[in-house]
């Protein structure tokens, strides 16, 4: 089972957006695959919502991919906040993670992939190198979130193919 997590609970995001073209990607792949979007979740502390992600999501994926959009040169507390409240060991021990980074600027969110491989390393989860910036993604993404750019539809397409091989 793949889990796709759209690290940021703003409505209408950019990044639930890219989750989804990846979930698109992931399903006609694979027929295993969930997206969680952290819009309207509570996530702050072991809650029922959290527990119910665990149970149905977390817990069984072996493989998650994070979407995740810069905030303030990292990626969103709200992530990191589900991630603590979790149960470490059954959620996160010994799976493995893809990331791609989302950013109106250049970067893509370099430094917050950076950030969360570090945690994600700490969390004994196996992290696939290729860690793909999206940058400028409103000029990439249109509103729908179709890929306006080829060539990042042919990077993101790449992604997932090795993901499915790790």
């Amino acid at each position: 089972m793949i889990t796709i997590i759209s690290g940021t609970n703003r409505n209408d995001s950019m990044t639930l957006k890219v989750a989804r073209h990846y979930y698109k990607l992931l399903s006609e792949k694979t027929g295993n695959v969930h997206l969680i979007s952290l819009e309207n979740k509570n996530v702050w502390e072991r809650s029922g919502d959290l527990e119910e992600l665990e149970q149905q999501y977390l817990i069984p994926s072996e493989k998650f991919v994070f979407i995740m959009p810069e905030y303030n040169g990292s990626f969103p507390g709200i992530l990191k906040t589900m991630l603590d409240n979790t149960d470490i060991k059954k959620c996160w021990w010994h799976k493995k993670a893809m990331m791609a980074g989302v950013a109106d600027g250049r970067a893509g969110n370099l430094r917050g992939m950076e950030h969360m491989t570090n945690i994600l390393h700490y969390l004994k989860v196996h992290v696939l190198y290729n860690k793909l910036p999206i940058s400028r993604i409103n000029e990439e993404f249109d509103k729908d979130g179709n890929v306006l750019v080829p060539a990042t539809a042919s990077v993101i397409e790449q992604q997932v193919e090795e993901f499915l091989k790790f």
